[in-house]
């Protein structure tokens, strides 16, 4: 029980590493705003534009956002030609990581006695 309980924490371990970023980026205020606004998107993704509009921020600052959400992993991006459309797709994210390590903790915590 003590050598599984020890792997277990090891692995948890290895996936905070993993998450980090991801758990940071998705830490912000504005970013999650800038997320529940790409959940409610088209699959094809959406501008720089129309997530300004709809979170009221200035389209430097969605740009400056999306860039560390991409950069952690949590959110994709495809150019057609010139546009840049951002969209949150479960392939191409950390987001089975996050799950992954989120339910192996809850796992962890029903077997604490």
């Amino acid at each position: 029980m003590e050598k599984e309980c020890k792997e277990r924490v090891e692995k948890i371990t290895r996936g905070f590493q993993e998450c980090r970023k991801a758990f940071t980026a998705i830490g912000d205020e504005t970013r999650q705003l800038i997320l529940l606004v790409l959940l409610q998107s088209d699959l094809s993704g959406i501008r720089v534009g129309e997530i300004a509009e709809k979170t009221h921020l200035t389209r430097p600052s969605v740009s400056h956002h999306l860039q560390i959400l991409r950069s952690a992993g949590i959110v994709s991006m495809r150019k057609d030609g010139t546009k840049n459309y951002y969209y949150i797709c479960e392939d191409e994210t950390q987001w089975k990581s996050i799950a992954d390590l989120v339910n192996l903790i809850y796992e962890s915590v029903t077997t604490i006695h």
